[in-house]
């Protein structure tokens, strides 16, 4: 099973940071296998770089986005692609970030992933068991002549 941690990212801090994602990364990863006094200076971090999730927005897109498909559905507050045994995806939206659990192929996440790059530009997904990060759009570097 693959579990991300999906978060928004500030803009002015997504786009100083673009191409030193292994930072935002290092910095998830040491919140969660840090504690105590630590601990809580690292929430500060992570809080003041992230924004809090648009919940009622980010509802109302999902399912504008994918009601129509067979294989959707909602369910105690969480959303989930099945596509019988080769993809399945859980989606859970919290107040600082999204969770996405996946297993089998990357089917149903990479469906979650592409509704979620065009709702927002900063979404920055994390899977720290496997040590992978990565924008769901990435920024585009401004080429000044």
């Amino acid at each position: 099973m693959r579990a991300y941690q999906l978060y928004l990212i500030e803009e002015e801090f997504a786009s100083h940071y673009f191409g030193r994602e292994k930072m935002f990364f290092q910095l998830f990863q040491e919140y969660e296998e840090s504690s105590g006094a630590l601990k809580s200076i690292l929430a500060k971090q992570i809080q003041y770089i992230t924004k809090p999730i648009p919940g009622l927005k980010l509802h109302q897109y999902v399912n504008q986005q994918l009601y129509r498909k067979n294989d959707f559905l909602v369910k105690k507050g969480a959303y989930y692609i099945k596509m019988g045994k080769r993809s399945n995806a859980k989606l859970e939206v919290n107040d600082q970030s999204l969770v996405l659990e996946a297993s089998g192929n990357y089917d149903a996440e990479t469906i979650f992933f592409e509704v979620l790059r065009k709702s927002e530009s900063s979404f920055l997904a994390i899977d720290l068991e496997h040590h992978r990060y990565g924008w769901l759009k990435p920024i585009k570097e401004r080429k000044f002549v």
